[in-house]
């Protein structure tokens, strides 16, 4: 805003530069508005009396003389651009004006309603029958009776002032709750919180028709009573965790994560999962050990150890229980464990855990493919308990709504045409090479391989080199072992498996080749001298074999509180 060239008190220049600025400018020759309208703006106050002036010439340096009158038409142009402006300034300072006072209404008449819920208390009508306490999955046995569920608000609805819908959850299974007039009016109602513990009574009714609700029921509540209020606002259930957080922070709070409906459901599957694999074993005759955690012993790879002082020596995490399985078929015949195994291996992927869950067998007096028909009818004698039981049926379809037994007889594939297979798909090893025989086949290749054929795969007789030391050579061809591991789709490997060395020289042999002192595994070779005699097993992951059945993405999401490189909490 430049000085009028007449200096009449009252009056205001404005140059319309170029290079002028509507935010910074201050209407001087150094500082010029860049727009009529601007400089309009900003003479608001006193704008009948002000002189607006514009450059006459684009110079470098802005003298007095370089300016002129605005044209009357750009000045009136001007003007009503601003009135209008100011018309809707002043309508939405109004508006705004008017949400304040409304929203400052409600909030007082908010504050008064919870003031006055403190007064309310609720009391059990006495002339009610008195309320059985049952789990909401057992409801279904008690409609049109008057029940008492516990539990924690996993959903909730206010609708109006006299309406509340809440979904209980009490671990079993969900139920929607109705709370009206009375009830919904109380201190505890009205600041009620996700995750919060009730105790509700009422009767169980069957839905209207054409509504719905988890069971078919829900329950009329009669009267509830605040257990424990879960903590609201920034520090509300919604706020620590949701569907969109990294799964850094998801991990961190999984004890809250379980508590959702694919979770809850995933680990409600392990649980059954694991009661099926017991079932079938015990079918089959098999009876169930429990070897020890703390080994002094490796079976796989020594780098996989985690390693722990103990008393003065050093001890391991095992890596399996495979070679105490071994030693109790002489004296229990066929075995099973079900306990944790330990890999320190860094392999940070979507189908490793540092902590997983072995499911492990070991038989005597079978060939090799008896193993393989062994694992197969594992597998397919699991699933089919799974599917046969309605409440883990129910959990399956649920979490992978397109599961379906798989097809017997599975697929069997030596790795030597595995190999071959990968050749002829183009699939090359990491170098752009093609796989050769004797070659590890890594985990990409390998489920490219399972998910094209879209089977399951026995994928058997690995060589030597790449597998334990425990593992016989193939009568006929010594290069490959007597060894097996199930691919399955979408997942890979879930199964390892392989017959055991039973001849007393030949175990020393693979213990001298693998670099182990025999004198540690004194133990383990004592069963090829008292008695040597044939016999195999395998190992399942149970983490990897519900990451199948339940459409998960990782294993990390099939266990309590997965355990991974960097991750040893909560």
């Amino acid at each position: 805003m430049s000085s009028d060239l007449s200096q009449k008190m009252g009056e205001m220049d404005i140059s319309k530069k170029v290079t002028g600025s509507d935010e910074s400018a201050d209407g001087s020759i150094a500082k010029p508005f860049k727009t009529p309208l601007a400089a309009l703006t900003a003479s608001a106050s006193f704008i009948d009396t002000a002189s607006f002036l514009i450059k006459k010439a684009q110079v470098a340096d802005a003298e007095p003389t370089d300016y002129q009158p605005l044209a009357p038409t750009a000045f009136k142009k001007a003007k009503k651009a601003f009135e209008l402006n100011l018309k809707k300034s002043k309508k939405h300072a109004e508006t705004q004006a008017k949400e304040s006072a409304s929203n400052l209404a409600k909030q007082q008449e908010e504050e008064k309603r919870i003031e006055n819920s403190k007064s309310i208390v609720l009391v059990q009508d006495p002339s009610l029958p008195p309320a059985k306490f049952i789990k909401i999955n057992d409801a279904v046995n008690y409609r049109d009776q008057r029940v008492n569920v516990r539990g924690w608000v996993h959903r909730m609805r206010v609708q109006g002032k006299d309406f509340m819908f809440i979904v209980l959850r009490d671990g079993t299974v969900n139920l929607q709750c109705i709370m009206t007039d009375r009830l919904c009016h109380t201190y505890e109602a009205l600041t009620l919180t996700l995750e919060s513990t009730v105790s509700l009574f009422g009767t169980i009714k069957t839905v209207p028709e054409g509504k719905s609700a988890p069971g078919g029921h829900e329950l009329i509540v009669d009267h509830w009573e605040l257990v424990g209020k879960a903590p609201g606002d920034s520090e509300a259930v919604s706020n620590k965790v949701s569907a969109d957080s990294d799964p850094s922070i998801q991990y961190a709070q999984r004890h809250l994560v379980i508590r959702g409906d694919n979770q809850s459901a995933v680990l409600k599957a392990r649980s059954y999962t694991l009661r099926a694999f017991r079932n079938h074993f015990h079918s089959i005759g098999y009876l169930e050990v429990t070897p020890p955690c703390l080994v002094q012993t490796m079976v796989e790879g020594g780098s996989t150890l985690f390693s722990l002082p103990y008393y003065g020596e050093e001890a391991y995490l095992t890596q399996s229980s495979q070679l105490y399985l071994e030693s109790c078929v002489p004296a229990m015949g066929n075995v099973y464990t079900i306990s944790e195994s330990y890999r320190a291996e860094k392999s940070n992927t979507r189908r490793h855990l540092s902590e997983f869950t072995h499911c492990e067998i070991e038989a005597g007096f079978i060939s090799f493919e008896d193993l393989l028909d062994t694992i197969e009818n594992t597998v397919c004698g699991v699933v089919d308990n799974l599917l046969n039981d309605p409440v883990s049926r129910q959990l399956i379809e649920q979490l992978n709504p397109t599961f379906k037994s798989p097809s017997r007889p599975f697929m069997r594939m030596k790795y030597e045409d595995a190999i071959i297979w990968l050749n002829e798909h183009n699939v090359k090893r990491e170098d752009g090479n093609d796989f050769e025989f004797g070659d590890d086949i890594p985990e990409s290749p390998e489920r490219f391989m399972t998910d094209t054929i879209n089977r399951p795969i026995l994928l058997t007789h690995f060589p030597g080199p790449i597998k334990s030391f425990y593992m016989p050579k193939t009568k006929g061809d010594p290069r490959v072992t007597d060894s097996v591991d199930l691919l399955m789709p979408n997942v890979g490997e879930i199964v390892g498996g392989s017959m055991r060395i039973d001849n007393y020289d030949d175990m020393l042999n693979a213990f001298k080749s693998a670099g182990l002192d025999p004198d540690n595994y004194y133990w383990y070779l004592d069963l090829s001298k008292y008695g040597a005699f044939p016999h195999g097993g395998f190992g399942l992951g149970v983490e990897r074999f519900l990451a199948w059945i339940t459409d998960r993405y990782t294993v990390k999401e099939c266990c309590l509180y997965p355990r991974f490189p960097g991750r040893c909490q909560p």
